[in-house]
């Protein structure tokens, strides 16, 4: 268990570093928003997540479907009430702003998703 932790939360550290850098090299505009701690955000929830999922399937493997899913609605409120006065205070965002909130979080929630339908698989 410990084992597959440690091996998601390295591949999410590196995912993070590489993601990071490359859309920040790409982003030519200013952003009303820290971009780093956006994709830090998704990163340590990512493996939060991974983590209660997998303690729950070594607990009762039936249930941990429905940990995932009510992690991830609890991931998202967090999300919300953590940057509502940065992100969500403005009326409108602009392009790339929008594609600097949108594009960590589909991200991690793909590479999420797989390690976390590898694990279910596996129990």
């Amino acid at each position: 268990m410990v084992k597959r932790i440690l091996y998601v939360a390295v591949s999410l550290a590196v995912l993070l570093l590489l993601t990071y850098n490359f859309h920040n090299y790409l982003n030519t505009s200013i952003l009303s928003f820290s971009l780093l701690k956006v994709y830090c955000y998704h990163a340590i929830a990512a493996i939060i997540v991974y983590a209660s999922v997998d303690f729950v399937a070594s607990k009762l493997p039936n249930q941990a479907g429905y940990a995932y899913l009510t992690l991830m609605f609890f991931k998202i409120g967090i999300f919300v009430l953590m940057f509502q006065t940065t992100v969500f205070e403005k009326e409108s965002l602009t392009q790339p702003e929008r594609i600097g909130l949108v594009v960590p979080l589909f991200i991690f929630l793909i590479v999420e998703a797989i390690a976390v339908g590898k694990l279910l698989n596996s129990k």
